[in-house]
């Protein structure tokens, strides 16, 4: 096994076109590190319904531009296995480590195979890749991004030409392709042919477009602390708010430039501990300079997710982050108000105010999908999407997509228009509770290093699931395993708890599943309380806060967790 080890590892050498990974396998090679070795030669990186997504460095189970290659090669077979031969692939990356390199290569491979290349002309949010796809007539396109991944980490985001994310089949019958690649040597990779799109090709066009999020004579008074979190969102962000007349965001400084080491955060996500304290920072020295923000808007490092923080004047740190099924209710709400029509759509993963949102507005419905945006893309008649992770679609004729470009704009229209009668957003959450009762909602999540603890706990919430959650009975349990008569089978665990005798508490759901990006183990829980007055909404919050604390103890105990 030492032996074929060791052979795997010269023969993945021999083709490695990258000189930063080649050193890196060469000197593994000559260690005799079989551990390291034994983990890069493991198997290789499964390209499923996110693409590819993984640790940078060498060898078939970390991301490089040999896999890269491989992968490229794969999509442009089927392509042309489509009848997609002679169409354009268009190509976006954003400002990680190889994310350059990554895209140079895809566009060479999709030339080599007799597909055109269109590649974006600097880093860019994934939302304007997405956007570009349908605007320029494409039969795919890719986005070298790992979101909000760590910093050791890239990925590789695939769409088809609807402008939307692949799902089943096609992400299998692309992995086929990807695996009937026998060597590197086999892929034509030419050294020039692909075209780079200029910036009114595709920042411009992408700009026009979000005209459309927004009313026309709404207000526009709003002061926005922003930041990119060292990502690619700011100048497109800045450009969009100029555009609409919104005064200049104050950009968090420390973090405006991208960049791939994210050094002022653990993790470049604004739903992690201490990632908006440097934003909290700059709106408490503004409003310490007499310009007080209105909100703070965060994007993810490849901006397609947008989160929002309000003043709260009684926390240490003077503001509150929002959660995305918070923030989810709102933009539905705006749009309500601004007579949209369509369907309203989320996942099984978010809150069901949406669903009582739709219900009470007229000319819209609502539907419920498996989690992420290549299912919720796909809904007939989309208005409107979001889900809990920060994803928002307020625009899906323009981007079939989260957007967090596009969603920050209609979160900075809807902040004004309250502005001007007095009000705030905190206040709208407040009559949403009143008026459909408290939905509040919170997450366990557990990172893990060893990925079988996953399928442990798993395991046994199926051979064991819980019968009672907080004092509150479980009414009903379902393996999302077998699907159900409206969703696809996922790995999932769905459970409803009943009310508590005494109709302080309504109802409860809590979702469990693994991660699809990430090495966690996730579980989603809401509780719903009615609320009778705005007066009572503290006790609300105080009994809603109790019971999901109580939830997650014992959902972790069952678990094994």
């Amino acid at each position: 096994m030492e032996r074929d080890l060791i052979a795997q590892a010269q023969a993945w050498l021999a083709e490695d076109p990258d000189p930063e990974t080649r050193d890196e396998l060469a000197r593994l090679i000559d260690a005799g590190d079989l551990t390291e070795l034994g983990n890069r030669f493991a198997g290789t990186l499964q390209f499923g319904t996110a693409g590819l997504r993984g640790e940078l460095g060498a060898g078939p189970m970390r991301m490089n531009r040999a896999v890269v290659i491989r992968a490229a090669a794969g999509l442009a077979a089927y392509l042309n296995e489509q009848g997609h031969t002679g169409g354009t692939v268009v190509i976006g990356y954003d400002a990680r480590y190889k994310s350059a390199d990554f895209a140079l290569d895809t566009a060479a491979v999709m030339v080599g195979a007799g597909l055109k290349a269109a590649l974006l002309p600097r880093p860019l949010p994934t939302p304007v890749l997405a956007f570009a796809i349908r605007h320029l007539g494409a039969v795919a396109g890719i986005e070298v991004t790992a979101s909000h991944n760590p910093p050791r980490d890239n990925g590789y985001k695939v769409y088809l030409g609807d402008g939307s994310q692949i799902v089943p089949p096609a992400d299998a019958g692309i992995a086929a392709e990807i695996a009937a690649v026998a060597s590197l040597n086999d892929v034509p990779r030419p050294s020039a042919g692909w075209e780079t799109l200029s910036e009114d090709a595709v920042v411009g066009a992408y700009l026009e477009r979000t005209d459309a999020v927004l009313t026309g004579g709404s207000p526009r008074d709003v002061r926005v602390v922003y930041t990119p979190m060292h990502g690619v969102g700011r100048d497109v962000l800045t450009a969009a708010f100029a555009r609409a007349g919104f005064p200049a965001p104050a950009v968090v400084a420390e973090q405006a430039e991208p960049d791939p080491d994210f050094p002022t955060v653990a993790f470049p996500n604004p739903e992690e501990p201490g990632a908006m304290d440097l934003a909290f920072a700059t709106a408490r020295a503004a409003a310490e300079a007499g310009d007080a923000p209105d909100i703070i808007i965060a994007n993810d490092p490849d901006a397609d997710r947008c989160a929002v923080a309000v003043p709260a004047p009684d926390t240490v740190e003077g503001w509150r982050m929002l959660r995305g099924d918070e923030v989810g209710a709102l933009l539905a709400t705006h749009l309500v108000h601004k007579s949209a029509r369509g369907t309203f759509a989320t996942t099984i993963v978010s809150s069901q105010l949406l669903s009582r949102i739709a219900a009470a507005a007229a000319g819209a419905s609502y539907e419920e999908t498996l989690t992420g945006f290549k299912w919720l893309a796909r809904v007939d008649g989309l208005r409107y999407a979001y889900e809990e992770a920060l994803g928002y679609c307020v625009d899906p004729e323009g981007v079939r997509d989260k957007d967090g470009i596009t969603a920050a704009l209609l979160a900075a229209e809807l902040t004004a228009e309250l502005k001007a009668s007095g009000r705030t957003l905190s206040d709208l959450l407040d009559d949403l509770a009143v008026e459909h009762g408290l939905h509040a909602t919170d997450q366990l999540s557990v990172r893990v290093e060893d990925l079988s603890l996953i399928g442990a706990a798993m395991r046994r919430l199926r051979e064991q699931p819980p019968t009672v959650l907080a004092g509150l009975h479980v009414v009903s349990a379902e393996d999302l395993t077998k699907g159900t008569e409206s969703l696809p089978p996922t790995d999932g665990l769905r459970y409803a708890l009943a009310g508590d005798e005494a109709g302080a508490v309504s109802g409860a759901r809590v979702i469990v599943r693994p991660s699809g990006t990430e090495p966690k183990l996730k579980c989603y829980l809401e509780v719903v309380v009615p609320v009778a007055a705005s007066a009572a909404l503290a006790d609300a919050r105080g009994r809603a806060a109790e019971v999901l604390a109580a939830i997650k103890t014992d959902l972790a105990r069952a678990a094994g967790i």
